[in-house]
């Protein structure tokens, strides 16, 4: 099998892309793995070959946050910068895929940039997967506004939502993808009919965080596609640092009691100096140590007896050495955090990040603010809810459970997708425990 892997977006979207890239590669077959340019390198640092496509990621977030219209007090100024920030970076997507596509069997993609990448494998006529870390589908089980009133309303509510959110989305995208080709109908053989081709959505989390979603998915659910082994941070280097700095990571975290954890990925913490000074003076006043993952923020690193600033760390190592987490709920974070059995602060930015925060408060998981509502004060009456022990001893009994083979899934369920091109009854059942 030759297949193509597209995973754009930012570091998190990425790193399942080259997980399952390794997956299907240790299975023996032949993966062509394209990433947004500036996470071509974090592939080649793990011996994953990966080519280019689309645009730079940390350019597009730059752009997003430039962009004055978002704070307007306008809706359709907003709306417009929303269709505007949808549309970026597609065609260049469209024109690299289709250059790479040719030679394949299929086509796996992850959330960002699927609409992309699916026109371009239904032009081929290839079997075609996206990769889902949240469930973004049309559905009544998932509350459609990311609000604690939101879980009251009905259900027919949430599925009309998420299928108005889908048709701004594609109306947003319209003007630059393709139309899609006509479905082909019996006795239809025109060119421009759309070819019967395999498609399935892999859900890459675990359904008992959004309870009822997977009677109304068809699937497969995978659960999280998480670094089982430190893949990510290899043998000889510790998330992207040498293995000197992870020596002094685990001698800080020798030297004291457990810390809180902070970090953001990519996301904008606003002034970096006024956020480390904020969450400085939250876990002193708690007589905690802080562990300050900078991510891609500037943010200098340094070792200080309370203090710890690292670029990244490894989660699975560090998190379950941490009292709380504090961060921006990316489904790749909020999965380690989960993983680690430690309770956790969501404070969300963007995108499925809120969800994530209402999903597991209504758990009894975390708690959860927007980060721009954030404030010293908020933050340690945060941290309080979450340092209860009925919270502490619902996340060490969720870790407990934690499934942790969603790579191998979602591998099995890109195979299946190939030997079953018109049997969905087969997607549905793809995976070993599904």
């Amino acid at each position: 099998m030759r297949a193509l892997l597209a995973f754009t977006g930012s570091r998190g979207d990425a790193q399942p892309g080259i997980l399952l890239a390794r997956a299907l590669r240790e299975r023996g077959h032949d993966v062509t793995l394209a990433l947004a340019p500036n996470l071509v390198a974090s592939a080649h640092d793990h011996q994953i070959p990966a080519v280019p496509f689309g645009c730079d990621t940390a350019e597009l977030l730059d752009a997003q946050r430039a962009d004055r219209r978002f704070a307007d007090r306008d809706p359709r100024a907003r709306l417009r910068a929303l269709f505007d920030l949808q549309r970026r970076g597609v065609p260049e997507q469209l024109a690299d895929l289709r250059a790479l596509a040719p030679g394949h069997d299929l086509v796996v993609a992850g959330m960002a940039g699927e609409e992309a990448a699916e026109s371009v494998a239904r032009a081929l006529g290839l079997p075609f997967a996206a990769v889902h870390f949240f469930p973004i589908q049309p559905n009544d089980a998932v509350p459609v506004a990311p609000m604690p009133w939101a879980a009251a309303l009905p259900g027919y509510v949430h599925r009309w939502g998420w299928s108005a959110l889908a048709r701004a989305r594609a109306a947003a995208l319209a003007p630059v993808l393709p139309p899609k080709p006509r479905p082909a109908r019996a006795g239809n053989a025109s060119a421009d009919a759309d070819p019967e081709v395999a498609t399935a959505r892999i859900q890459a989390y675990d359904h008992r965080l959004f309870p009822g979603v997977r009677r109304q998915l068809p699937g497969p659910f995978t659960g999280f596609m998480i670094d089982v082994d430190g893949f990510l941070t290899g043998a000889t280097s510790y998330a992207g640092r040498p293995r000197s700095s992870a020596s002094s990571l685990d001698a800080w975290l020798d030297a004291g009691t457990a810390p809180i954890y902070v970090g953001f990925g990519s996301m904008d913490v606003g002034d970096p100096a006024a956020f480390v000074a904020m969450v400085r003076e939250v876990c002193a006043g708690r007589g905690r140590r802080l562990l300050l993952a900078s991510g891609w923020a500037t943010i200098a690193a340094g070792l200080e007896d309370a203090v710890a600033i690292v670029g990244q760390v490894d989660h699975a190592r560090v998190l379950p050495r941490c009292v709380a987490a504090v961060h921006h709920g990316g489904a790749g974070t909020t999965a380690a955090v989960l993983r680690a059995g430690v309770p956790q602060v969501i404070c969300s930015v963007q995108a499925d990040q809120p969800y994530w925060g209402q999903a597991l408060r209504r758990l009894g998981l975390a708690a959860t603010i927007p980060a721009k509502k954030l404030t010293a004060e908020r933050l340690d009456a945060l941290l309080d809810q979450v340092s209860r022990p009925d919270v502490i001893e619902r996340a060490a009994s969720y870790a407990a459970d934690f499934a942790t083979d969603g790579v191998e899934r979602a591998a099995d369920a890109v195979e299946t997708l190939l030997g079953s091109p018109i049997a969905p009854e087969l997607l549905r059942s793809a995976g070993r425990h599904l």
